[in-house]
Parts: C-alpha cells; structure tokens; sequence
C-alpha cells in the first residue's frame, strides 16, 4: 500500500536511513539553541549593519559589490568555519529616469517605476491613450483593434493575506503583459503594482519579453495613481497619458559572488543543511524585507547553533546572487554543485519578509514523520504549527529542488509583506527585533535538528 502511495503521489526516493528522531541529550541542546536565539538581538543586528552600511543593493550596482564584501566580512567576523565566493555573471539593467503624467482630460503628475528588464521609451518620451482591462486575462482576450496604438493599463489590485496566495493572480500582469499588449500593438503598458498598500510609492519587480515580440516600455503605477486612472476613466473621456523612460539592457556583462558561510559537521562535514536568503535587493529601498531579513535570520541562527552545540552534518549559509532578476545565483550555484546533490540533505530559504513563522511544511521521503513530530514540538513554544508535505522551500532552492533535493518552508505571516515589496518603504524601520528573534529561533531548531538527526529525508523526490 505504501509503495502504490508513493507511486500515486509521484514520489521517488533514493534514500539511506530515515531521518530519526533526536534522543534526549540533543534535545536539550535544541531547547538551549531555542531559548538563546529568543534572547539574542543578532538577527537585528546584523539586518542593521547590512542597510546601514549597504543599503540598496541592485544586481550589478557598486552596491552590489559592496554587499559581497560586507558578507564575507561579517561571515569572518561571526567566527564561521569557513567563508567563499563562487562566480554568477548576468547582464546588467540600468533602470534610469522614470516619470509620468495624465496629458488629458484632466492632467496630473502620476507616481510611476520601471519595471526590471524594461526597455526605455527614449529621450522624449511617449504619450498615448490608454486601454483598460481589469486583468491579464481580459488582455489576453481583447481584440487587437481596441489595444492598437495605445497604452494598456492593467488595474487588478492584489488581496492581502498572510500567506500571499495572490501574489500568483496579480504578477502575470507584470511578468508577461508587455508582451501580451505587444503582441495586439499597444506602444507601451502601466500596471498597479503587485502590492497591497495604499503608499504612492510604486512597487517595482521583474518583467521577461517572449522571443519574437517587440519590445516595449512597462511600469508600475502606486496603488493611488492606479485609483486616479479609474476614477478618470469613469469620466467616460478618452485619457492621455504621457510616459518617459530611459531604462536599459546594457550589453554589459557583470559578476557578482554567491557568498557562502559553513559552520562544519562534526562527523559527516560533507553532507550539508541549506539555509540562506537572497544577497541581492531591488535599488527603490534599504532591501530590509526582502530580504535583508532573509540573509540576517540565517546567519544568525547558524552562529547561535554554533556556540551551543556543533552538529553532526554541516550548516551551509547561502546568500544568493540576484535573485531578484531571475534567480541567477540559484542557477549558478546548482549548475555548479550538481555532483553534490545527494550531500544536500534539505534545506529552506527565508525570503518573505521578517514577519513571525507560524507554520512549517517540509517534502521529503514521506519515512520521517516521527521526526516531524518532534520537530513540531520543538517549535511549538515559538507558536509553529505543523503544516504539510508541500514545501518549495523558497525561490533560490528551486533548482535544487527540481533536481531532488528534499525542501522546508518555514512560513512567515506575510499580511504586511506586499505594502513594502519592491517598494522605498522596505527600510530597517519596517521589521520588529521581537519577530527577527523568533525567526532566529525557528532556523535554527530547524538547522541544528536536520543536521543532527540521523538517516535522512530522501532525494530524487518530485
């Protein structure tokens, strides 16, 4: 029966041991790991030090190079047992000047920000009535004779949850409306931004143009200006716009480093946990939510983990390179370790911001669920509920996870997360030390405790 189940579920293991639970003396190293992250302000500490002394770190900016130093310092000077680079080169976009206005009926300046990826108008501009649709589906299905020679404006506005579900309703209208409107002739596209804040500061983020499409600008409206159009549009006059864009591709190629800090396993060094956050920011804010807070969650629960009890497999920090931009460093890094897969016993990324963790998922072989058990009462304390097996365990682990390597997701409360995304507001201001803390102390239960525990979680799993 388990056999026809595990074929059912599409689940192939190749598997040694199973993960077991932890006897009682490495128990109480994980309530010491537990109750000491709780107290410590390092997770803070060092999300202060990377925004006060970084700041906004664009892929292929000098702040960019600047974070990499900052990371291999602060890995040294936290006392990690080793501490590496490993090249990720990409092409660099500039994003350049951005403004806009409503030309007609009724002019007004409108709040705008490029889109990651996006061509520029030129130097003078464009200017253009705009098309409305509700959503990227309603331009999907529009005639190319109402969008023709216009600028599409996609008005959905995102909903606010603590997981972010809609996330996945609102970005196909960033990543893949310019070249849906291309394909029906519109000159250019607006979007409101994938947020759910009521700032009128204009949430940027990532766009791909499909091959053989012409290529045309897009940006983001602040939820407000989005308002504004709509509110004009109800006017029932045709309205103008005016759009002026120097963003860029260059042909210039750039690299940058995966910044890797290991804290080594006292017997089985080459088998690792990964955990990490993305090195990379967008340039509008500090990077503190995404995902400053990632990078500093994860080096602290690794150095917290170290000064109580060595484990038995290694803690590996990743701190990815651009992931913002298409999860280059994550590319970069699997490509570059694909023999090693099979040491890569799990892993999870912190990438959603530096809201408390109230429930933990995790896709393994399906063998360990006494040691899920005990993982769940070991963070029970810290208000984690045991969720199911339906990790991704985050962005930059995707192509490891593709390629078999079991995941976790410990999920943090996002309520918030989409009013700072990609946005200016994303500032050190913006996280709780108390949250940070709890954060601290669920990666590292996490990490001391699947790499302590014997067996393992399974691999080739899909």
């Amino acid at each position: 029966m388990k056999n026809l189940l595990a074929v059912v579920l599409g689940v192939v293991c190749v598997s040694g041991m199973a993960a077991e639970p932890l006897v009682k003396s490495e128990l109480k190293h994980v309530q010491q790991i537990r109750e000491a992250a709780l107290k410590s302000s390092l997770g803070y500490d060092i999300l202060e030090s990377l925004t006060t002394e970084v700041g906004p770190r664009m892929a292929g900016t000098e702040g960019d190079a600047r974070a990499v130093k900052w990371a291999v310092a602060k890995f040294k000077q936290l006392g990690f047992d080793s501490v590496k680079k490993e090249p990720v080169t990409f092409p660099v976009w500039n994003r350049g000047i951005e403004k806009a206005e409503v030309l007609a009926p009724y002019p007004q300046p409108l709040m705008i920000t490029a889109l990651g990826n996006s061509v520029g108008t030129g130097p003078k501009g464009l200017r253009g009535e705009i098309v409305h649709f509700e959503t990227f589906k309603q331009l999907t299905e529009a005639e190319a004779g109402k969008v023709e020679g216009k600028i599409v404006f996609i008005s959905y506005k995102m909903k606010k949850t603590r997981d972010g579900s809609d996330y996945g309703n609102a970005v196909a209208a960033r990543s893949r409306g310019a070249s849906e409107a291309a394909k029906k002739g519109a000159k250019a596209i607006v979007i409101r931004s994938i947020g759910t804040d009521s700032d009128r500061l204009p949430h940027t983020g990532m766009m791909r143009y499909a091959e053989n499409v012409t290529k045309i600008p897009a940006a983001a409206l602040s939820n407000p200006d989005a308002d504004l159009l709509l509110n004009q549009l109800k006017r029932g006059k045709p309205v103008e716009i005016g759009l002026t864009m120097t963003a860029e591709q260059t042909a210039k190629q750039y690299t940058s480093y995966n910044v890797i800090g290991e804290i080594k396993g006292y017997e089985k060094p080459d088998e690792v946990v990964v955990i990490g956050g993305h090195l990379d920011s967008w340039d509008l804010g500090t990077g503190a939510v995404d995902d400053g807070a990632g990078v500093a969650i994860t080096m602290a629960a690794a150095k917290i983990v170290s000064e109580i009890k060595r484990p038995r497999r290694t803690i590996r920090v990743i701190l990815w390179a651009n992931e913002e931009q298409g999860l280059h460093g994550a590319k970069a890094y699997a490509e570059a370790h694909k023999d090693e897969l099979r040491q890569h016993i799990t892993g999870s990324e912190s990438d959603f911001g530096a809201g408390p963790i109230w429930s933990f998922d995790w896709r393994t072989d399906g063998k360990s669920a006494a040691f899920l058990d005990q993982m769940a009462l070991m963070l029970k304390p810290l208000g984690v509920e045991k969720g199911s097996n339906r990790a991704w365990g985050g962005p930059d682990l995707s192509p490891l996870r593709r390629d078999g390597m079991s995941v976790f997701s410990l999920r943090q409360d996002g309520t918030d997360y989409f009013d700072l995304h990609h946005t200016a507001n994303d500032t050190l201001d913006k996280v709780e030390p108390e949250n940070m803390a709890q954060n601290v102390a669920v990666y590292a239960v996490f990490a001391y405790m699947t790499a302590q525990t014997k067996g393992d979680f399974g691999f080739n799993l899909k």
